[in-house]
């Protein structure tokens, strides 16, 4: 296993974790923007009003992108088994 594979690797897995978790992530970022701006025109500061949104908001990404994080993350094992000869022998 030469030391250029390893970085190979470890780039694909980080590239990988971040496609996966981009949806979910960019949901999050844009309801909490939207919670912000409207406790910021009615002058509400309550801590708590921003959680259940965003995390209805993550369950929402993660129901509608769960196909292709799945597709994604199957066809990144696969590439990985499929290499696995080539880094042995």
């Amino acid at each position: 296993m030469s030391p250029e594979y390893v970085v190979g690797f470890a780039k694909q897995a980080l590239e990988t974790t971040l496609l996966i978790s981009a949806p979910m992530l960019g949901f999050g970022l844009v309801i909490g923007l939207v919670v912000s701006v409207f406790q910021a025109v009615t002058s509400i500061q309550e801590m708590t009003l921003t959680f259940i949104p965003k995390i209805l908001a993550v369950f929402l990404a993660l129901i509608i992108f769960s196909p292709w994080m799945l597709r994604y993350l199957v066809d990144f094992t696969v590439r990985i088994m499929v290499s696995i000869p080539s880094v042995i022998g």
